[in-house]
């Protein structure tokens, strides 16, 4: 699958339509971004059942607001419209294996649950 350029006009549906997203917030000038972007372009080619996307940071900064971004590249994680992971750093290509492994082993009841048990207990704390 073609890595996606994500944007604020096509965030929600790409998160809404896939099951499992990877968000490399990167930008033109980092040099470890560019040493990461084959290893991510090849994962988007063995995992062609993930959605992989790009948000460059310089262009998108409203989006990278969002996230808080501080340093990058930054990668997270949608899976069912849940956020489940985000780290700055490149990660090798052996780790990001790891990492999209993992998220498909998920189970996304027990992770619904935990964070509605998170959510009630900081209205309750509130």
């Amino acid at each position: 699958m073609a890595t996606l350029n994500l944007n604020s006009e096509n965030f929600d549906s790409t998160i809404q339509g896939n099951d499992i997203v990877l968000i490399d917030f990167w930008a033109e000038w980092c040099g470890p971004c560019k040493s990461f972007a084959p290893v991510y372009e090849a994962a988007s080619e063995q995992h062609t059942d993930v959605a992989f996307a790009k948000v460059d940071t310089e262009e998108q900064q409203a989006l990278a607001g969002q996230f808080g971004i501080r340093s990058i590249p930054t990668i997270a994680v949608f899976r069912e419209q849940v956020m489940v992971f985000s780290q700055a750093g490149a990660l090798p290509a052996s780790a990001l294996e790891e990492l999209i492994k993992q998220v498909k082993a998920l189970d996304m009841e027990d992770v619904r649950a935990k964070v509605a048990e998170a959510e009630q207990k900081a209205a309750n704390e509130a």
